[in-house]
């Protein structure tokens, strides 16, 4: 996870709530932060959430090129300032591109350690709205995706007064990794352990499991469905796949947490009151079967804390 950290920003309440969290990330990993613009004169369509419908220049005598200079120059800074007022002395430059929001997206993530894209936040459990730049880029991106909802409170990570869950040893909210322990991904477990270490956080591994339908087993079988031993045989799965990690990062504070319910349901729950969530993505092998997975796409749209998307093979 080499580069630098990398935020899209439009001029939005959204996209400044991720230049500043990007600054933030950007400082805890010692890189610089790059803000990238995308003009695409050619569209005028709402992109969603994370890039909806630019506002509308002034009625200025100049080509449109110039235009969009003059606004992409704008947006860029705006967002630097919101970036070094976060965090004073943050190494920071701004770069416009053409294209697509998307294709263009796509391409930073290819160079950045991690790239960061705004969301709205709605209110109560609504979670994010997420756009379809966004959604796309999840959904094909190479290397990490941090979607940050607008309003995320990004000056304190201590755990709020107003959280009921259980406090971390550190004191400072968890960073939760949803882990599938039947198929433990390497990259995915790394950046969820690298983010605790950097927040000096717990880290708490959620693994959500459901037993077999009794239609699908034959007559031996229905006792699997009510096994009582079953979940104490996940959590000893859980703790084997993470020992190498615990033994790499002995600084991180662990958490197992097993539960019997629909992942994201789980993974919903556990990411209340949470600094950062970290899901894996499947990376497709052909590009007509690129999707981001029920999971995935579960919890980008219903969870409040940021969420951090990791594609994997």
């Amino acid at each position: 996870m080499h580069g630098p950290v990398i935020a899209g920003v439009n001029g939005s309440a959204e996209s400044l709530a991720a230049a500043e969290w990007a600054a933030r990330e950007a400082a805890r990993r010692d890189r610089s932060l790059r803000l990238v613009h995308v003009g695409n004169r050619h569209s005028r369509r709402s992109d969603g959430g994370s890039f909806p419908k630019r506002p509308a220049a002034r009625q200025e005598a100049a080509a449109p090129g110039a235009a969009e200079r003059h606004l992409a120059r704008r947006v860029l800074r705006e967002a630097e300032q919101r970036a070094r007022r976060a965090v004073p002395g943050v190494r920071v430059t701004g770069e416009p591109v053409e294209g697509t929001a998307t294709a263009a997206l796509l391409k930073a993530a290819e160079q950045a350690a991690v790239l960061v894209l705004g969301s709205r936040g709605l209110s109560g459990v609504a979670g994010f709205l997420v756009g379809s730049v966004a959604l796309g880029v999840v959904a094909r991106a190479t290397g990490p995706v941090v979607l940050v909802r607008m309003g995320e409170d990004n000056e304190d990570d201590h755990v709020p007064a107003a959280y009921d869950g259980p406090p971390a040893r550190t004191g400072h909210r968890d960073v939760v990794l949803g882990l599938d322990v039947a198929d433990p991904c390497d990259e995915v477990i790394e950046f969820a352990f690298e983010a605790a270490r950097l927040r000096k956080a717990r880290l708490r591994v959620v693994y959500a499991w459901q037993p077999p339908s009794a239609l699908g087993l034959g007559p031996g079988d229905i006792a699997l469905v009510n096994d009582p031993y079953r979940a104490q045989e996940w959590r000893g799965f859980l703790s084997a796949v993470l020992q190498v990690w615990r033994d790499k990062y002995p600084e991180v504070g662990i958490l197992e947490t097993v539960v019997r319910e629909k992942a994201s349901t789980a993974l919903v729950r556990a990411a209340f009151g949470a600094r950062l969530l970290v899901v894996g993505r499947h990376l497709a092998d052909r590009p007509v079967r690129v999707r981001t997975g029920p999971v995935t796409h579960a919890v980008v749209h219903h969870v409040r804390c940021p969420v951090a998307v990791v594609p994997h093979r």
